[in-house]
C-alpha cells in the first residue's frame, strides 16, 4: 500500500481519486457493519447523530455521524489502507476522526451546497484531508461530487447559513467562475475520492427515483494540526442555533 506517488497531482488539484481503494471483501466487512449500525445503533442516538429529511420514514436516513461510540467504528480509524493514504498525501504522521455516512435518498431534494470543510473544522494549518468511499455506483444522475481544482490554494471563502441538513454553511460567493473550474467526479463502490480540507466542493440532488448514493468517510489531520480554539466555538454557536431552528434535539 504505498500512495506516495498519488500526492503531486493531489498538491496541485486539492483532490485525487484513487479506483479500487477498498477491496470486495473489505467493502463487504465495512457494509455489513454499516447495515448493523443502522438496524441496532441509530434507534438510540439523538438527532444529532443520524439526520433523516423524515424521520417517520427509515429510508430517508441522511446522514450519521460521532459513530466512535460503536466498537467497530471506533476501531475502524486504525484501518491501514486509510491511514496509509492520508500519510502519504499530507507528508505526516497522521490521525483519523471518528467515521461518517452520508446519503443521498432517492428522488429526494437533496443537494450538497459548495463549501470547505476546513471552515468547519477550524484547523491551523490546514493539513487535514477527507477520504471519502461510495457504497453505491456514483454518477451525475444521483448527485456526485464536483470539485473545483486547485481552489485549496486560495484560502478560505465565506460562508453562511444553508437551511440544508448536515451542511450548515455554504459559499456565499460561489459564481461562473467556480462553476467552470469543476471537475465532476464518477465513482464505483469501493473507489476512494479524497480532499484537501480547503478544496471546494459541491453536489446535485440525487435526481434518480430509485438509486441511493450513499458513501463512507473519514476526516483526517496531520500532527500539525491545531484547533482554532475562537473560529471553532464560533461554528459550533451558529450551528446549534441552526439545529434548534430545524427543530432537531440534542
Amino acid at each position: 500500500m504505498t500512495y506516495h506517488h498519488r500526492k503531486p497531482s493531489f498538491d496541485r488539484d486539492g483532490f485525487v481519486i484513487v479506483r479500487g481503494f477498498l477491496s470486495s471483501a473489505d467493502l463487504a466487512e465495512l457494509t455489513s457493519n454499516l447495515d448493523r449500525y443502522i438496524r441496532d445503533i441509530v434507534p438510540t442516538l439523538p438527532d444529532s447523530d443520524a439526520f433523516y429529511l423524515d424521520k417517520s420514514k427509515p429510508e430517508t436516513l441522511k446522514q450519521m455521524q460521532h459513530m466512535g461510540k460503536d466498537a467497530y467504528f471506533r476501531d475502524y480509524r486504525q484501518h491501514p489502507k486509510w491511514v496509509a493514504l492520508a500519510r502519504a498525501l499530507l507528508g505526516e504522521e497522521v490521525e483519523a476522526q471518528e467515521p461518517e455516512w452520508f446519503n443521498k435518498p432517492a428522488g429526494t431534494e437533496s443537494p450538497t451546497p459548495p463549501h470547505q470543510d476546513n471552515y468547519y473544522f477550524n484547523l491551523k494549518p490546514p493539513q487535514v484531508i477527507t477520504i471519502w468511499v461510495p457504497l453505491d455506483v456514483v454518477d451525475a444522475e444521483n448527485g456526485c461530487l464536483r470539485y473545483v481544482s486547485g481552489s485549496h490554494r486560495r484560502g478560505l471563502r465565506p460562508h453562511g447559513r444553508s437551511n440544508v441538513l448536515g451542511f450548515s454553511q455554504g459559499i456565499t460567493d460561489y459564481g461562473p467562475d467556480d462553476t467552470a473550474r469543476e471537475v465532476r467526479v464518477e465513482l464505483q463502490p469501493g473507489d476512494a475520492a479524497v480532499h484537501h480540507g480547503e478544496t471546494i466542493h459541491r453536489a446535485d440532488p440525487n435526481r434518480s427515483p430509485t438509486r441511493n448514493r450513499r458513501a463512507f468517510a473519514m476526516v483526517v489531520k496531520g500532527e500539525s494540526c491545531r484547533l482554532d480554539d475562537e473560529g471553532h466555538a464560533r461554528y459550533l454557536a451558529n450551528l446549534k442555533s441552526q439545529h434548534q431552528q430545524m427543530g432537531l434535539k440534542t
